[in-house]
């Protein structure tokens, strides 16, 4: 990954995967603010402006994947990443988070590498809007186990959305339970990618 200064408060990046570059722009403030620490570290920035390696991870695995004609969702998308790769793969990319701003940044981020996706707004609490617009072929969500209470939504929402997800975590502290209750309703199958380890549902 290299980063070179723009203007106003965003950086660009670049991202260097096997099927070729993405340039992205990116909080300034978060760009600071690399994701090599511990796991348990907490930035003081929104958490949607920093680029974490559970989203470089899971981009990396969906990258070389043939998604032509795929229906696909990430939760919780942030900067991202995997919303980018699967529409270079040939996927229909609905990306969502609970805020405008990681909404309108993917939004441009996209046009930047000529792609295309969607983005809406989801609250897990929520979900019957999201519910609504699927089933989805296959479901993404990177590093969004930070809270215990996120586990129960996560369980709930994700059977109602499509038969297949990959969620990515670097070892949150609710993702043992996630993990746990997620074996007990679907076949899941573990990869680790460095400290990230990225879970197949379904």
């Amino acid at each position: 990954m290299t980063a070179a200064k723009e203007a106003g408060d965003l950086i660009g990046e670049t991202v260097v995967l096997p099927s070729g570059e993405l340039t992205l722009l990116r909080p300034s403030e978060g760009a600071e603010l690399p994701d090599d620490r511990e796991v348990e570290w907490a930035p003081l920035v929104p958490y949607w402006s920093v680029l974490w390696r559970s989203g470089l991870a899971l981009a990396r695995e969906l990258d070389g994947t043939r998604l032509a004609g795929r229906r696909v969702l990430e939760l919780g998308c942030g900067l991202g990443v995997p919303s980018l790769v699967a529409s270079r793969a040939g996927a229909a990319v609905l990306a969502t988070d609970a805020g405008e701003e990681p909404l309108e940044l993917l939004e441009l981020n996209a046009a930047r590498n000529r792609l295309t996706l969607e983005t809406a707004r989801a609250d897990w609490a929520a979900p019957g809007e999201l519910v609504a617009r699927g089933p989805f072929d296959l479901v993404l969500a990177a590093d969004v186990l930070y809270e215990r209470a996120s586990v129960g939504h996560l369980l709930d929402l994700l059977p109602r959305l499509g038969p297949r997800a990959l969620v990515a975590d670097p070892g949150r502290p609710a993702a043992d339970a996630f993990l746990g209750a997620a074996c007990r309703r679907w076949p899941v199958k573990t990869k680790a990618s460095g400290v990230v380890h990225i879970h197949a549902l379904g």
